[in-house]
């Protein structure tokens, strides 16, 4: 016997015929035709305009979702690492907005740096010009990925009215006693007559790009005094709100050390005229007033650099102001990470006889009734901008001078009357002059721009010479998720109400490689600005997602480490050889290179497989966290599973369409049982592929959960396809959780699915016929749904 709900499901199929969609990009003969690669690009083509557009709506952030990924350094071309970020941040910016968040999505270019300036410089073009052109072709290059990106608030470090206002914040930490400058020892290459950073040089001292071996020089550099925030950084890591850090929160506190100590500015004297700040540290602040002179090891630069040259020598106490004697030695145990040392001698016995065997005079501290307590000691540092701040003894400053051309100039004037001197707010920027690039192909400096330098002192009017020295390209990429919000803001660098709405960012996408320089650097900047009342919270990022590289495989041959192109190698017996057989060959997964031979180019693997295969078989099989070895063999399995879905669409119109099953030939048993299943299905793979996306962010298994819920719908009988209202919606939530990941694709089953004949759902309320199908609802699990619910009660010892 037929019951009620099932007689009126089958009754009612004659009233839903009559239901069409609102429009059809395709003619329904294209169901007819296979999933060729001409057929998948022409399907992009015809939904990419739709698809890449961002939504967010700045006048309604209660209900937010900030999805921020690392920007690129326009280099002029995209390799899969891009990809890969950008895939996974557009996929979860897509699962959110289903779920009825206003998702923001911006997309910038971290745009100085030295790779622009050497490019410039090699071809012969403005630093300006050559870093816009690869910016644009860039931009296509990501608009081709189907991400939906908010390209309304993009920005560049490189534009005057981005750094306009990273010079405001130099200006407002150089007020405050944040930034100080010391001659400090560089890594120079004598060929490119430049500073390297240390991670510029390789472990065998040798300059990346020239191959030089690099000399240490003293130079006076700019300085942030990050050690200032070391307490409330380390501290800020036990935030509860911090999510899915995992083994970063170990990186930055290992980065920053445990807090048990002090440091405090020594300055260094040679014959009476002040040289440099030697930052030394203590356990003990109580006994800087007490000591008597100062342990300096034989490597450090005020040994090499001043000891050396000068005859007298001596640093200044900042708290009594006395002179103090230096020893050199390395017979004392310095703290890990110092260069110097506190001698006291009224209190260690072992001080004073070395003091006595050097015949070192130092002050009489009982005399001089010295003893002051530990709050009082740090207290006069701070008043004195000479430290006294908790920090570990391993963490130094950050040192952000840079003699090069292409970055944010210094905002500060050098007047013989009146020394250093801010650059007033109100003339900020201070511009970049423009270069010739042509000519010798060492690096530029702004001492070339004789008439730029040229220029007044704000304080007394005299002539004066601007600042030559540019910021580390680090401190322009330390605040952008902030300038995001309000890029076009000429009067603050953001807008402070919609920021305390806005802030912090929900997820943070990027490369481990950035897991402590940077982050560490992005979490100073925005303690920094919590602490002056411009950002709401004092940390930045909610939750980390921190992906694993895409890795290629290379060949090199063992004997001499020579890379060799794939076409170069053969294999024998699970052996690889140089192709004339006569040299053994390691292959080895490494991280894409061209030197190695091993990239690839995501515009060929678009041309070849499509966009939306890409951005699968770039999610799929592995954690987002872990390393993707680039393996083509593995794409006939997204090919595959691409084609049943085409198939199961392709079935689904033409068994809704003819009418060789019969209404009386229904096992009604077995077909309430397949009803059965198939909700259960439906709730199983909503509940697992939700998961996935908004808790742990494994979109592999995402799609893995996703392949099973395909093989459920081509299970399911004829019968079952055409009557049964529990497959459509099943079928339904197939297409929807597959549109975060492959946008393109899914939108064409989509219209395929509602443009069929058959209706049986039209008044169900999670789906929207008429729509889009990246504007549906993310399904939900049903509210009389049971499952499984497994709790941990006590452990039986």
């Amino acid at each position: 016997m037929i019951t009620r709900g099932i007689f009126c499901k089958l009754n009612n199929l004659k009233i839903y015929r009559k239901y069409l969609p609102n429009y059809r990009f395709f003619s329904d003969d294209i169901w007819n035709e296979e999933l060729t690669i001409d057929l998948k690009l022409k399907i992009e083509n015809q939904w990419k305009d739709k698809l890449c557009k961002g939504t967010f709506n700045r006048n309604d952030v209660d209900n937010k979702f900030y999805v921020l990924s690392m920007f690129p350094y326009p280099s002029g071309r995209l390799h899969m690492g891009h990809v890969r970020v950008y895939v996974i941040a557009d996929s979860i910016a897509r699962f959110h907005r289903m779920n009825g968040q206003n998702v923001f999505l911006p997309m910038g270019w971290d745009a100085f740096g030295l790779p622009a300036e050497n490019a410039a410089i090699l071809h012969g073009l403005p630093a300006n010009k050559w870093t816009k052109s690869n910016i644009d072709h860039m931009k296509k290059q990501l608009q081709e990925l189907g991400c939906s990106f908010d390209w309304s608030h993009e920005l560049a470090t490189y534009d005057p009215s981005y750094y306009k206002w990273t010079q405001s914040f130099f200006v407002k930490m150089f007020q405050s006693g944040l930034v100080y400058s010391k001659e400090a020892e560089v890594n120079w290459d004598p060929v490119d007559e430049t500073v390297l950073a240390s991670e510029q040089v390789d472990e065998n001292g040798r300059s990346w790009r020239s191959n030089a071996i690099v000399e240490k020089k003293l130079f006076k550099q700019w300085f942030i005094r990050t050690t200032q925030f070391s307490k409330a950084l380390y501290e800020g890591l036990n935030d509860p709100s911090l999510r899915d850090w995992r083994d970063i929160i170990n990186l930055q506190k290992h980065w920053i050390g445990e807090c048990n100590g002090y440091v405090f500015d020594f300055q260094v004297f040679t014959d009476d005229i002040y040289r440099t700040i030697l930052n030394v540290w203590t356990q003990y602040p109580e006994h800087v007033p007490l000591a008597g002179f100062i342990f300096i090891k034989p490597e450090s630069f005020v040994h090499k650099y001043y000891i050396l040259n000068h005859k007298n020598v001596y640093i200044k106490n900042p708290i009594t102001g006395s002179k103090l004697p230096i020893l050199v030695t390395d017979c004392v145990e310095y703290p890990d990470g110092q260069d110097a040392l506190l001698a006291i001698p009224h209190i260690n016995s072992v001080d004073e006889k070395l003091a006595k065997k050097h015949n070192i005079s130092y002050l009489n501290c009982v005399n001089q009734n010295l003893y002051l307590s530990r709050e009082e000691v740090c207290k006069k540092a701070k008043e004195l901008n000479s430290g006294g701040y908790p920090v570990s003894s391993k963490l130094k400053d950050w040192l952000i001078s840079r003699q090069r051309y292409w970055g944010t100039p210094v905002p500060i004037i050098h007047c013989k009357n009146c020394g250093a001197q801010a650059v007033p707010e109100n003339e900020l920027p201070v511009k970049l002059p423009l270069l010739d690039m042509q000519g010798d192909k060492k690096f530029k400096s702004l001492e070339l721009a004789e008439e730029w330098v040229k220029t007044t002192c704000p304080k007394c009017g005299k002539e004066a010479k601007r600042e030559t020295d540019t910021m580390d390209t680090f401190v322009d990429s330390s605040w952008y998720y902030l300038r995001y919000l309000d890029p076009n803001n000429s009067f603050q660098p953001f807008d402070k109400t919609l920021a305390n709405k806005m802030m912090p960012v929900d997820i943070y996408i990027g490369g481990k490689e950035h897991a402590v320089l940077h982050l560490y650097y992005a979490r100073f900047f925005n303690h920094f600005l919590h602490s002056i009342g411009l950002s709401p919270s004092p940390e930045p990022f909610k939750n980390l997602l921190v992906q694993g590289m895409v890795m290629g495989q290379s060949f090199k041959i063992k004997a001499n480490g020579t890379y060799l192109k794939e076409v170069e190698v053969i294999k024998k017996d699970k052996q690889f050889f140089t192709k004339d057989g006569d040299f053994p060959v390691t292959a080895t997964w490494e991280k894409m290179s061209k030197s190695k031979y091993n990239g690839v180019e995501p515009i060929d693997t678009i041309n070849q497989y499509g966009i939306d295969t890409m951005r699968l078989f770039i999610l799929s099989n592995v954690a987002p966290t872990s390393n993707r070895n680039w393996n083509s063999d593995l794409f006939p399995g997204i090919l595959n599973w691409q084609h049943r879905l085409w198939l199961t669409i392709r079935e689904f119109r033409k068994i809704r369409n003819c009418n060789d099953v019969q209404m009386n030939t229904i096992d009604l048993s077995k077909f309430e049982k397949e009803e059965i299943n198939l909700k259960d299905a439906r709730n199983y793979y909503v509940k697992k592929t939700s998961s996935n996306f908004r808790k742990s962010y494994q979109l592999s298994v995402a799609i893995s959960k996703l392949q099973g819920l395909t093989n459920s719908l081509r299970k399911s009988p004829k019968e079952v396809v055409k009557y049964s209202a529990e497959y459509e919606k099943l079928l339904a939530v197939q297409i929807i959780m597959l549109a975060p990941i492959a946008p393109h694709f899914a939108s064409a089953l989509w219209s395929g699915f509602v443009s069929a004949t058959g209706r049986l759902n039209q008044d169900y309320e999670n789906i929207s016929w008429e729509d889009d199908v990246i504007n549906q609802k993310w399904p939900e699990v049903d509210i009389d749904y049971i499952f499984s619910l497994y709790c941990l009660v006590g452990i039986l010892s």
